[in-house]
């Protein structure tokens, strides 16, 4: 895993990403044979806010070979696990927590919801206390609440220059704009804050198809 991703990051070592590992919950491996081509990590916690309790998913490295780029096992196996998360508890309000250093990363919010924070169109400014909440929680020497970014005086890891910037044919995407626009500073490991509600209402199709596959017990 510490070789998949230093092979994409620079401004990071196998300590430090050893040391991130360790306050995780689960990793969702996908091989192709024996070799590892891809991983996401994640942390599943719960907090009590005003309104009640909520149990948020909070993502943390994800990477993929690049000679697998295009795949969706990976983001097939994650949606299923949330609904499976879903089940545990199906009356608590569940959210995930993306923290974005990469327009690859990003695209996925727009693909698994219809809405989330921050977003180019739609106004969930609903969601940032929860964001601000989160991240100050996390990091609170390095967050900045008024740009929503968590802007680390030094890298903890930024995506290598050969991959780190979009093509040009990508940065006409709206979705694109908006996270260079919102995060400027994603080439020093800046880290854009998300929060999306992980509920059937705010799905994708397919998202939710699979979703449901995970949250009905077999």
């Amino acid at each position: 895993m510490a070789r998949l991703y230093l092979a994409n990051y620079d401004g990071s070592s196998e300590a430090i990403f050893l040391h991130d590992l360790s306050r995780k919950d689960e990793v969702l491996l996908v091989h192709d044979a024996d070799r590892l081509i891809g991983f996401t990590t994640l942390r599943v916690f719960e907090r009590d806010l005003s309104s009640g309790p909520v149990r948020v998913v909070y993502s943390g490295d994800t990477v993929v070979d690049r000679k697998h780029w295009g795949q969706q096992v990976l983001a097939f196996e994650w949606i299923t696990r949330m609904g499976a998360l879903k089940r545990e508890s199906p009356g608590v309000p569940l959210y995930w927590l993306l923290l974005v250093k990469g327009h690859r990363t990003f695209r996925y919010l727009p693909l698994f919801a219809n809405s989330f924070y921050p977003h180019w169109r739609i106004d969930r400014s609903d969601l940032k206390p929860l964001a601000d909440t989160l991240a100050l929680e996390m990091f609170p020497d390095d967050y900045n609440p008024e740009r929503g970014v968590v802007e680390f005086r030094e890298s903890r890891g930024h995506l290598k220059p050969d991959i780190a910037l979009p093509p040009p044919t990508d940065c006409e995407r709206e979705e694109i704009r908006f996270f260079l626009e919102r995060n400027p500073g994603f080439v020093r490991g800046h880290e854009l804050v998300c929060v999306c509600e992980i509920e059937t209402h705010n799905m994708k199709p397919l998202t939710l198809r699979l979703f449901r596959n995970g949250s009905h017990a077999d």
